[in-house]
């Protein structure tokens, strides 16, 4: 094993693996292979698969922190886990017609100037730290997309709030990258 091929980028990586997989139990429900499968046990294989993405989307940030694993490959594979599951999840709910048009074109736009602020200012030579408001807004997103997968009650309320959060957190990032 390479020294940036560790336990917690072996599980970035996994839950990379696991964003499409999840995906395809959301959106490809008419395909034949679903065919014996009532669509609320299609919920529940994607669910299942996006609780196990989560979960190991803690553990990779816990073993790195804690086991001084930390490196520049996990640098870039922990954040894109992350956006592609988060891209499955709200992309697929999407399509099956669970999730706002608005709310998702909202959080992915966030994401995505959120991601081209941090690689202006890693050339710069600057760091835009993770703030409270950022991590609590990632849980509220998990929370929703797991609400929305089980098409549980509350859950457009959480996704709204997912993007109040992501919009402030996305105003936080703004605001210390240029010290307003």
């Amino acid at each position: 094993m390479t020294k940036s091929l560790n336990l917690p980028n072996t599980l970035a990586l996994f839950r990379i693996a696991l964003a499409p997989l999840m995906l395809w139990f959301l959106v490809d429900r008419d395909s034949t292979i679903f065919a014996n499968f009532h669509s609320s046990w299609l919920d529940y294989f994607a669910g299942l698969i996006f609780v196990i993405a989560s979960v190991t989307d803690f553990f990779d940030g816990y073993i790195a922190r804690a086991w001084n694993q930390m490196t520049k490959l996990g640098g870039i594979l922990d954040p894109l886990a992350d956006k592609m599951l988060m891209l499955a999840g709200f992309l697929g709910l999407m399509v099956i017609d669970r999730a706002s048009a608005w709310a998702v074109f909202l959080i992915l736009s966030r994401e995505f100037f959120i991601t081209g602020l941090r690689v202006v200012a890693v050339a710069e030579g600057k760091s835009v730290a993770s703030t409270m408001a950022g991590k609590v807004k990632t849980v509220v997103q998990m929370i929703a997309i797991g609400f929305l997968i089980m098409n549980w009650p509350f859950a457009t309320e959480l996704l709204w709030l997912a993007v109040v959060l992501t919009i402030y957190s996305g105003y936080e990032y703004t605001r210390d990258y240029f010290k307003i």
